[in-house]
């Protein structure tokens, strides 16, 4: 079993480059501002022969608990509760400061094995500074480099005598190729356009689930509630997420992945360096999912921002589900209830019938349909028509509205495929594509939505020629 590495330390001092560093990925954000990092961020980590679990914390800082910093504070003590060795971090620069003592005996509290690190020391003038972290009681100090990987090995040496060779050099199973380099599962989504068979739905493959939405929409509580634990960081101000967090769940018996994101404000607004990081992360983290939960708060629905993020999403492909959250607050929920539904067919009409829920994060009203919901729509956005079926359809279709005529000359579409899913897309085959009119190609894209029961989610429909079969034999004239 993998042990538990949990890296903490004041501000600054270079914890999230040395959790990046371990996990092989730039995962977490960072950037000169203290204070970046506010939630734990737990990931798959290696060092040499060496595999276990990182967690990157946020900086320690003497607060209020009721502040920000200290519910900071409070999410890096849980992760200390949880690792089985802290590597506590110290800046060779600048030496030792108060934090660093005070922080040194909350940890010496723990009991827990503890690797003093002395962070930075490929500086200048840093030998004197790592020589001061000797008055923190800690044992030797590990001089290291985590941004240019300088001292990894004595690392390694110094987390073995912490933990015992059993402990740490132990038989562990090899993570899956496709965690192991990009830390989520990436399913194949391209198909054999030929295959006759339609293959079920599989409902215990994981499931990758991003959150996404406008600042202090309630994404970090939402998740919060569905996990049963105060896992993120919250609270009334905006813009408390800033790294998109994934956290493992597991819901009626199946392996949930979901993704926390920064809220995305518009462009026009997003001025300093940390905040474009942060929606950098999030457009990531919208890549990796299967299913985007875009969160809106119900007493200021649909602002412009909302549908930009909505179409965003619908751009990438992902198959979207909207939640109207703090629905507690609301008072005429019934009159409420029937705008939203119309605009929601109003405003997002490339993707009729999105799968909208009310819901509370903070009561857990709704949350329930809210994941049925998305399991619904996951399996709309997997799901595969038959050559067969389509081109009886085409048929029909051909025979009732054909394309018309452009320049006087009539289109002639020969048949229709789908070539993949993950979201469903097909081809039509069909004379002069680049002639057809979208209107038509949007007649038949909802034509497929609505016979085959593909709603809520992208269709995309690619157009091609048919192969000129004397193409070849006018070349070997020449």
């Amino acid at each position: 079993m993998r042990f538990k590495v949990s890296i903490i330390g004041r501000p600054n001092v270079g914890k999230s480059t040395l959790f990046n560093r371990l996990a092989g990925r730039k995962l977490a954000l960072v950037d000169d501002t203290p204070g970046v990092t506010r939630d734990r961020r737990v990931h798959p980590a290696k060092l040499f022969d060496l595999r276990f679990d990182v967690i990157d914390t946020a900086g320690l800082e003497d607060a209020a608990a009721s502040s920000l910093e200290g519910r900071m504070r409070a999410q890096t003590e849980t992760a200390i509760d949880e690792a089985d060795l802290v590597l506590f971090l110290i800046d060779a620069r600048t030496g030792l400061m108060p934090d660093d003592r005070t922080f040194a005996e909350v940890v010496r509290r723990t009991g827990k094995p503890v690797v003093l690190v002395a962070n930075k020391a490929e500086t200048r003038g840093a030998q004197g500074g790592m020589l001061e972290g000797w008055e923190l009681g800690l044992g030797e100090p590990i001089p290291i480099s985590a941004e240019h990987g300088e001292g990894m090995p004595d690392l390694r040496e110094a987390i073995i005598e912490a933990l015992g060779e059993e402990r740490t050099l132990g038989d562990d199973e090899d993570e899956p190729a496709a965690i192991a380099s990009t830390g989520v599962l990436i399913g194949e989504d391209i198909e054999d356009p030929d295959d006759e068979t339609v293959p079920e739905y599989d409902a215990t493959k994981p499931l990758r689930i991003a959150v996404v939405g406008r600042p202090n929409a309630g994404k970090s509580t939402l998740i919060n509630t569905l996990l049963g634990e105060e896992r993120l960081l919250t609270g009334p101000e905006a813009g408390i997420t800033r790294d998109s967090i994934s956290v493992d769940w597991d819901w009626r018996g199946r392996r949930i992945k979901l993704f926390d994101t920064a809220g995305m404000r518009r462009k026009a607004r997003v001025q300093e360096k940390l905040e474009k990081l942060s929606v950098a992360d999030g457009l990531r983290a919208i890549r990796f999912a299967e299913v985007v939960v875009i969160v809106f708060d119900a007493t200021i629905p649909f602002e412009k921002q909302d549908l930009q993020i909505a179409d965003l999403i619908i751009r990438e492909g992902r198959a979207p589900v909207l939640a109207f959250n703090k629905w507690d607050l609301i008072e005429n929920r019934q009159e409420l209830l029937a705008e939203l539904r119309e605009k929601t067919e109003r405003l997002l009409p490339q993707v009729r019938g999105l799968q909208a829920v009310t819901v509370s994060a903070e009561t857990g009203r709704g949350l329930d349909k809210l994941m049925e919901a998305i399991e619904k729509t996951h399996r709309v956005w997997n799901s595969r028509v038959s050559t067969g079926k389509l081109n009886r359809w085409l048929e029909g279709v051909l025979t009732h509205h054909p394309p018309p005529a452009v320049a006087g000359r009539r289109l002639k579409i020969k048949y229709i495929t789908q070539a993949k899913t993950r979201p469903p897309g097909f081809v039509l085959s069909c004379s002069r594509p680049d002639a057809m009119p979208q209107s038509y190609i949007r007649y038949l894209v909802n034509g497929l939505r609505e016979t085959f029961e593909m709603p809520g989610v992208p269709i995309r429909m690619a157009l091609r020629a048919p192969d000129n079969p004397f193409a070849n034999k006018a070349k070997k004239r020449r």
